[in-house]
């Protein structure tokens, strides 16, 4: 498996991507400057967290402009595997490689280990894990509200595109297990065609047990999974 990280000025989840990618499962990784026109013969292709652009105007907004999206929306058209991880889901949001917005947190910037339950299993980072798993790994970050209307809701549920619950302890998706009030403790979806991906949570920070958490990995092996398939 290759992956391709994209790096935005303003990246700072590259690096993190990079490690979880070469040196915990032991594949290929290539940087992808926001400039560039080429892929490099990616399989996977990873929108980091940070703060691209300096998040002004709205998270996202900006970098999905980026002359390397254009190639990114190809590979995702083509059916390759993009995988928007806390910003990065923001710019996949943003240049419409998957459904919903992320707005402000109800309650301000939140940086905190949560719970998430696996809803399907059926995309490339949840095939290795079980349904209804509940994955411990942090976020960080000021717009992680997963909005959409009513009936796009019911709509993305009906299609199992929603892939992540915040949940509690017990597994319930509770008011108090939602870190940032998304509708529905929605913490992750993908596209109709399930090779797009997006979540708020960092399981590229929950690699391994030093890093408090090894619960991210299940994710990533799930993406070689896929690959390999």
């Amino acid at each position: 498996m290759k992956v391709g990280i994209v790096r935005f000025p303003g990246s700072n989840c590259d690096e993190d991507a990079w490690l979880a990618i070469v040196e915990q499962l032991r594949e290929q990784a290539v940087m992808l400057w926001h400039k560039d026109h080429d892929l490099q013969g990616s399989d996977v292709i990873i929108l980091p967290g940070g703060f691209a652009y300096g998040d002004y105007l709205r998270a996202g907004a900006i970098a999905r402009f980026s002359p390397i999206m254009r190639e990114v929306a190809a590979h995702a058209e083509r059916g390759g595997i993009v995988i928007g991880i806390c910003n990065g889901f923001q710019v996949a949001c943003e240049a419409h490689l998957l459904p919903g917005a992320l707005l402000r947190n109800n309650g301000g910037y939140r940086s905190m280990p949560v719970t998430i339950r696996v809803e399907r299993t059926d995309t490339p980072m949840t095939s290795a894990a079980p349904k209804g798993a509940c994955l411990t790994m942090p976020i960080a970050h000021g717009e992680g509200r997963f909005t959409a209307s009513e009936d796009d809701l019911d709509r993305m549920e009906d299609a199992g595109q929603v892939i992540f619950r915040y949940v509690d302890a017990a597994g319930e998706a509770t008011a108090s297990a939602n870190p940032n009030g998304s509708m529905r403790n929605v913490a992750g979806v993908c596209n109709a065609g399930r090779n797009v991906v997006g979540l708020m949570p960092h399981p590229e920070r929950a690699m391994e047990p030093l890093l408090r958490s090894s619960d991210g990995r299940v994710l990533f092996e799930s993406l070689l999974a896929t690959v390999n398939a």
